[in-house]
This record gives structure tokens, C-alpha cells and sequence, in this order.
């Protein structure tokens, strides 16, 4: 697959799966996202960044490379006001199985068109592909949130949802409760006034890492690594851009969505997102290396 272009699934047509994430279940892999497959709404003569809401696409492979759309796993609904009508805005679908209930939860950036309601959505399903049942809109520990992630921390066996909030200024771990569907009440406030968006966060040989883009709406900037030993006390600490080669400093063209392992590598997943043709937008993953502490990203013609 080459990338930074449209990738298309066995029957030749485009992926739809943006702003998603690829997980592994059961020895399969499950990449979910944003359904953009239509044109782009038209207010005034003027063509905006957003489509109606198609729902999130759930796709399946083997091989990561051979991609068969299993159908909607999260529909949108038909009814005016609906958080899931088609004027409404659903964003940044992750999905995980939570080991206390089987269950497979789903949380989102859920919106109207102005971006002034900037909540969670959540929805659960039994199977991975679906279908899932949307339950409930949410202000995470009563903060908003905007472009977001699922994070399960392997060292404390808890999960998070890792959100941008005050107005995009601070990043947020809200802790999960058990069974994925709510909060506990814990919250780390971390890069707080540093306006960072589109969290991709895992963890390497005890060190957080947190790679963020900046708020620049659609057009790609610069991708920041930070780093931390805790997720609590506000310590995570912007260090460096990790990404080398064309393009570098405005991230290949593109913004990241997730990061993955397979086989012992690391990689990251990013959109290129075409603001105007948002059914356009192509796909990159790239491989993540590490050279004792230090984090790069090279760019590469295929995956």
C-alpha cells in the first residue's frame, strides 16, 4: 500500500475509516473510523470541512494489508437532534475490549456542526464488527472534549480516555471505571496550556510517550513527542518533534490517529486529510523506532 494516498479495501473501493484506529482481537485485526464517503456540506457557496454523519466503518484483515468492509459498526440514526442524526458531528471513534465484561466499548468525539458541545459519546457492542449500541453523551469528570483517544496502561492495568479540553489549551486522563462505560473520578491534567489535539499515547520500558498535533484545524503542522514516568502531577513534558524525512516538519502532509504493534514493531497510524474532498482523505503507517531513549518516525513510500 502506497502511502499518503486513498487505500482500498478487496472490492476496490475507498476505505472509509478516518480519524480511526486499527486493534487486534482474537487474531484478527479490526481497523475502525470515520464513515466520509459523501460530499462535503455546502453553506452560503461555501464548501465546508465536515460531511453528514455516515457512521464509524468497521474493516477486517488478516494481514494488515487486505481490508474487508464488515459494514457500519456504529449507524447513524434518522432522527432530527439525534447525537448520531447526520447534521451532527462524530469524531476519533476508539474502540476497546474491556476484560471485566467481554464487552467491546466504543467512545467518541461526539458534536453539533459550531464544535460548542465538544462531549463523549459511548456505545457498546458483543461483537467487534458490531453492530454497536449507542448509550449515553458524557462531560468527561465535567470537562469537554474534543479530539480524543483510548489509552489502557499496561502498568497500572487501568484505562483512560485521553481528551483535549478547556478549549483544546489541556490534555486529559480521565480514568475509566471497570467496565469501560464511565469515570471514576480520577483526572490528570497534562501540557495544560499548550493547545495540543489528536492524542496518540502508549507506553515503552516504563515512559509514557504522548505524541499531539497542533490546533491548526485541518492544514498538517508540526507533530510534538512528550514524555513522562507518571500520568499524574501535570509531568509530561513536550521534548521534541520525532518525525524525519520530506515533509517532516508538517508530518508527512498528515495527522495522527493511533499507534499499533505487530510482530515486535511499533507503528503509527495518520490521515491525510483533504479539508474540501473529505472522502478523499488518504492513509499512511509508518514504522516507529527508538535508538535507547530516543523516538523517530521515518517517512516510507510503502507500508
Amino acid at each position: 500500500m502506497k502511502n499518503g494516498t486513498c487505500w482500498l479495501d478487496d472490492e476496490g473501493r475507498f476505505i472509509q475509516a478516518h480519524g480511526g484506529m486499527i486493534a487486534r482481537f482474537d487474531g484478527l485485526w479490526y481497523w475502525y473510523g470515520e464513515n466520509k464517503d459523501a460530499d462535503n456540506v455546502v453553506e452560503g457557496g461555501v464548501v465546508r470541512g465536515r460531511v453528514p454523519f455516515r457512521g464509524v466503518s468497521c474493516y477486517k484483515s488478516r494481514d494488515l494489508h487486505s481490508w474487508h468492509f464488515e459494514g457500519l459498526a456504529l449507524a447513524p440514526v434518522q432522527e432530527a437532534g439525534h447525537p448520531l442524526s447526520p447534521e451532527r458531528i462524530v469524531e476519533r471513534p476508539k474502540v476497546l475490549r474491556c476484560p471485566a465484561t467481554g464487552q467491546y466499548v466504543m467512545w467518541f468525539h461526539a458534536d453539533r456542526s459550531d464544535y460548542t458541545l465538544a462531549h463523549a459519546g459511548l456505545a457498546v457492542a458483543d461483537r467487534p464488527q458490531g453492530p454497536f449500541r449507542f448509550e449515553r453523551l458524557a462531560l468527561p469528570n465535567r470537562r469537554d472534549c474534543r479530539d480524543m483517544t483510548l489509552f489502557e496502561d499496561p502498568l497500572t492495568g487501568r484505562a483512560f480516555l485521553v481528551h483535549s479540553g478547556d478549549w483544546n489549551k489541556t490534555l486529559y486522563f480521565s480514568e475509566l471505571t471497570d467496565d469501560y462505560r464511565g469515570f471514576t473520578g480520577v483526572c490528570h491534567a497534562q501540557m495544560v496550556s499548550q493547545e495540543r489535539e489528536a492524542p496518540v499515547v502508549f507506553v515503552r520500558e516504563g515512559v509514557y510517550h504522548c505524541l499531539t498535533s497542533g490546533c491548526t484545524g485541518w492544514t498538517p503542522n508540526t507533530a510534538l513527542l512528550a514524555t513522562a514516568r507518571t500520568l499524574a502531577g501535570g509531568l509530561m513534558k513536550l521534548v521534541c518533534d520525532p518525525m524525519e524525512g520530506p515533509g517532516a516538519r508538517r508530518t508527512f502532509g498528515a495527522q495522527a490517529t493511533w499507534s499499533f504493534e505487530h510482530d515486535g514493531q511499533r507503528y503509527l497510524l495518520l490521515d491525510h486529510w483533504q479539508r474540501e474532498t473529505l472522502r478523499t482523505s488518504g492513509y499512511s503507517i509508518l514504522p516507529v523506532r527508538f535508538d535507547g531513549d530516543e523516538m523517530s518516525v521515518c517517512w516510507q513510500d510503502e507500508f
